[in-house]
């Protein structure tokens, strides 16, 4: 089944009409009050945008700086957005007392045991094992999303059916919860690598997001045609028929006042005419479960088959999410295109019908590295380097950027980017008998990306994301991400290969969209080890 749009219609008309309506400041000096008006509303967003684009600077920056970090940048912008769009002050109310109370109880010192050994310097200066790895800052939070990608991620999953539509296999409880939040990541499973979605997502983001959540089975009150082109009427009715027994507060994981994220599953007989998978804004804005706004909703038709198959329900809905954390859909939506990237690059969850993990390009949006595992070549270092790409597949997955000049802040720039891909772990999972393009090597695999940060004023996203009004919609043109052996077939390079200038997409964009400006790089594939593969770069 193919995965389809970013955005729901109804969702971005309820966003723009959320942005002209804005909040009331409840005092002087409230975060988000950029023009100081006493209202935190669309103007303040131009305002904070005109500072940024060196339009109209900003004479007073305390009210911008919504992260409280002491800088106004891009990400406060992406703040305030979300500020705007979900009614949610930043601000404590200050009508309420503060009921903070000091801690005034006394530590008491303890003797040191006599019988016991004085602790050494390596004793008291060793770092805790058991301290968590630091990942890097997802540059996918100054999108529009509401799923966060690190740490606690809540998902509330209503499995529904219509009178005159419903499943033929229905699944328990149990096994509906198992599904989504279960924990069984048996490589030897019959489902693997989709056994669950938090299996999955666990794995692929190296422990980075925890998914929550919880399932409910529903029967809608009226039949299926009431809800085609109303899926408001669908969030509503399925949140007020759980409201009284359950309190949905507890699926905000960020605490930013917003429900994470909601599935609303329909039998696969509903139809894709109006119920292809697809994730974006709720359309009415307005509305509120236990004081909370409604994030980003998933509706679909991927259904469950039966006891012993759901790999299609479990990746169709893992690639929607994908959007819900920011990230777009990297095949085209009018071209002959629509079976995404070529080769190797087909083996990447945002891409068309892709049964496999995310790819490197992904993982640095969603922040799913460590600071340690991203390389990046500087020729201050040499005009010869020499790197190690350790298998993506694993917990040390890294990945290498070759950068087009100085590589802008957040990675949001023009870049090569390279990893080693192999066809195990999350990858098993490619369906080559139903995805006849999408092929599985074991090698390096290298990306053209041009992640531009785009702002319209009224949201963010990346520039040349498919579907934008800055991409053709056909083969040429700038993309977001292409295979940079595109036209040979976009296949991984083994040991002995190499890629450079020969390779017509391994060149930066030109003026006319074209990829033709030398990158002036030559990578070398070198011996593959138990480490991984050397990978030698060298830049005129």
């Amino acid at each position: 089944m193919k995965h389809h749009y970013r955005m729901l219609l109804a969702g971005l008309s309820a966003f723009m009409l959320t942005l002209c309506t804005g909040l009331t400041a409840a005092a002087e000096n409230v975060k988000g009050d950029v023009t100081q008006d006493g209202k935190v509303n669309v103007m303040d967003i131009v305002r904070l945008y005109q500072h940024l684009h060196n339009i109209a600077p900003l004479a007073v920056l305390r009210t911008a700086d919504m992260d409280n970090n002491n800088k106004v940048d891009v990400y406060d912008l992406a703040l305030l957005k979300k500020t705007v769009l979900y009614g949610i002050s930043t601000e404590p109310d200050p009508t309420e007392p503060d009921t903070t109370e000091p801690d005034t109880t006394e530590s008491t010192p303890t003797e040191p045991d006599p019988t016991e050994p004085a602790p050494t310097e390596s004793d008291t200066t060793e770092p805790t094992p058991t301290d968590p790895p630091t990942f890097m800052t997802p540059p996918a939070e100054m999108l529009l999303s509401s799923l966060p990608s690190q740490g606690d991620a809540e998902l509330v999953v209503f499995y529904v059916d219509f009178p005159d539509c419903r499943y033929e296999y229905d699944p328990t409880m149990e096994k509906l919860t198992d599904i989504c939040f279960g924990t069984d990541a048996d490589p030897d499973g019959t489902q693997y690598p989709f056994n669950s979605m938090r299996s999955f997502y666990t794995t692929s983001s190296k422990g980075a997001m925890q998914l929550n959540g919880q399932v409910f089975r529903y029967t809608t009150a009226e039949n299926r045609s009431a809800y085609d082109i109303d899926k408001d009427k669908l969030v509503r009715e399925c949140y007020d028929a759980f409201n009284e027994q359950v309190d949905f507060s507890q699926f905000d994981g960020d605490g930013d006042g917003v429900i994470d994220a909601t599935i609303f599953s329909v039998p696969t007989a509903a139809g894709d005419d109006y119920w292809w998978p697809c994730a974006g804004p709720v359309g009415d804005d307005n509305y509120r479960v236990d004081g909370k706004a409604v994030g980003h909703i998933i509706t679909g038709n991927a259904q469950i088959e039966s006891e012993t198959e759901h790999k299609n329900f479990v990746s169709s809905y893992l690639h929607e999410m994908g959007h819900c954390m920011g990230l777009p859909d990297y095949y085209l939506y009018t071209s002959e295109d629509y079976e995404g990237l070529p080769g190797n690059g087909g083996t990447e969850l945002m891409d068309t019908d892709a049964y496999s993990d995310f790819g490197c390009f992904s993982k640095l949006m969603l922040g799913w590295y460590r600071d340690d595992q991203v390389s990046v070549f500087d020729k201050a270092n040499g005009s010869s380097q020499t790197f190690t790409l350790t298998n993506a597949q694993t917990d040390a997955g890294n990945c290498l950027i070759l950068p087009c000049g100085d590589l802008e802040e957040h990675y949001f720039s023009e870049y090569m980017m390279l990893e080693f891909v192999t066809p195990d772990g999350l990858n098993s999972g490619i369906r080559r008998d139903l995805n006849y393009w999408q092929t599985v090597g074991t090698g390096v695999r290298v990306y053209h990306i041009r992640a531009d940060f785009a702002d319209n004023g009224w949201w963010t996203f990346l520039k040349y994301e498919n579907g934008s009004e800055f991409t053709n919609g056909d083969d040429d043109g700038i993309r977001l991400i292409r295979m940079a052996n595109w036209n040979e077939g976009g296949e991984v390079l083994q040991t002995g290969e190499m890629i450079d200038s020969s390779f017509s997409g391994f060149h930066w964009y030109a003026e006319d969209e074209s990829e033709s400006v030398d990158t002036g790089y030559t990578v070398t594939i070198g011996e593959l080890t138990e480490n991984g593969y050397t990978v030698y770069v060298t830049q005129n």
